[in-house]
């Protein structure tokens, strides 16, 4: 399992954020080490300043023998100083000293002459130098520098190194997004797309390989959307012309053909008139007038009173749905494509209901039939796509297999979807839900 954020943003603020604390470490460990060379240099002056008074000192003493002399000496200049005959062990080559040690050591043997040489003693809190007086060596121990309290300068530095890196970050994550913000839009508008829907066309602004893409993608939906004009031109076309010499076949038939021979040929005539509605309204699905706020249980009721009306078993069950935008049309179709099916396929009583749930609507069309085989259900849904003989026509006829296509098609112009459940008990639901947009 990767660690990775898998998006482009998450992983462009980790890269950003990692940039900024290498930076950041950088500069504060930069600070440390110039601040200490800084303080070396200072401490160093100080003391090569201090040693060439005392040297100068005691070589205007004159006699240094006398221990009250060199007492003296030491009070003045704030050391202690003796000769190296007391402590020969200082004189043998002493532990390597870190660079900043050897770095002052150097100075001062430049400074004072070769025979300088330089001590610390991290535990006694003092440091010794070696110089020659009068060809005689001599070791003055001076403290070392303690701490100032009130030199807050790290302290500072780690707030503002603290400041620099939030306003760093802040910034970094403000890039991250408008670099990724393009991507989202198009991401949103390629899942607008696969739901069905138009989306708008994308902005052909900001980096070079953005633009392109969304170029792309632009002269890609313009092609899409001049397909699907034609696509539905075609089939209106088609649909249309088919329906004259329909009418003059049927009536020829009932004018010249057998008595007995009339009630099929009209019947065939019918489903032939039936299969061309069909093409009619799948091209014109998107063809709708605009959305208005109307309620959903007169639509439905109205849709099921022809069935009623005309002897079939099939019975409304309202809901009590408020009103949202819709295309009252569209849904009128929805409705009767569903209960067609359901008489076709199915085994009444039929049965429509409708009801919410706030967000979405819902409308429910139950049958008494065979039911719809689980791996059937998303195969059913596609264009063309009639039922198997497990649950076939009740008058053996094919239909053109748009009915559930159109409902599917219709749902998502809504924001919604087709759902082809087991009904318990024996049977089939059909389950729209359609966004009502609170």
């Amino acid at each position: 399992m990767s660690l990775l954020p898998r998006s482009l943003f998450g992983r462009l603020t980790l890269l950003l954020c990692a940039v900024v604390a290498v930076a950041t470490a950088s500069m504060i460990l930069l600070f440390r080490q110039d601040r200490a060379a800084l303080v070396a240099r200072h401490i160093g002056d100080t003391t090569i300043a201090q040693v060439q008074s005392l040297r100068a000192a005691m070589e205007a003493a004159g006699n240094l023998d006398r221990r009250e002399t060199l007492v003296r000496l030491g009070r003045e200049f704030g050391a202690r100083v003796f000769p190296e005959s007391e402590r020969p062990r200082l004189g043998q080559p002493g532990m390597p000293h870190s660079p900043l040690v050897a770095g002052l050591a150097e100075r001062l043997r430049e400074e004072l002459g070769p025979g300088t040489d330089l001590r610390v003693m991290p535990g006694r809190q003092q440091f010794l130098v070696r110089l020659e007086v009068a060809g005689t060596p001599y070791w003055a121990a001076f403290p070392l520098p303690a701490p100032r309290r009130d030199d807050d300068a790290p302290s500072r530095a780690l707030l503002w190194s603290l400041a620099i890196v939030a306003l760093l970050l802040a910034a970094a994550y403000a890039f991250a997004r408008v670099i990724a913000r393009p991507l989202r839009e198009l991401n949103a508008a390629v899942d607008e797309l696969g739901r069905g829907g138009t989306p708008a066309p994308l902005p052909e602004s900001g980096p070079s390989e953005i633009a392109a893409v969304n170029r792309r993608f632009n002269a890609m939906l313009a092609n899409l959307t001049q397909a699907e004009r034609d696509r539905a031109l075609l089939l209106a076309g088609v649909s249309h012309d088919l329906r004259t010499p329909l009418a003059r076949l049927r009536l020829g038939v009932e004018m010249a053909a057998e008595p007995s021979a009339r009630p099929g040929m009209v019947a065939d005539i019918e489903e032939m008139d039936r299969i061309v509605g069909q093409f009619l309204d799948f091209a014109r699905a998107d063809a709708d007038p605009a959305r208005e706020r109307v309620a959903l249980d007169p639509i439905v009721e109205a849709c099921v009173d022809r069935y009623a009306a005309a002897g079939r078993d099939v019975v409304f069950l309202p809901g009590g749905v408020r009103a949202f935008p819709m295309k009252g049309p569209a849904i009128s179709r929805l409705v009767a494509n569903l209960v067609d099916n359901a008489l076709a396929y199915g085994a009444p009583p039929v049965e429509v209901a409708t009801g919410s749930d706030g967000k979405f609507a819902t409308i429910e069309v139950r049958d008494r039939g065979p039911g719809i085989a689980p791996g059937d259900v998303e195969r059913l849904k596609r264009p063309f796509t009639r039922a198997s003989d497990a649950r076939s026509r009740e008058d053996g006829a094919a239909g053109a297999g748009l009915g559930l296509a159109i409902v599917e098609r219709i749902a998502r112009m809504h924001g919604g979807t087709l759902e082809l459940l087991p009904r318990e008990g024996g049977g089939t639901v059909a389950r729209v839900r359609l966004a009502t947009g609170e």
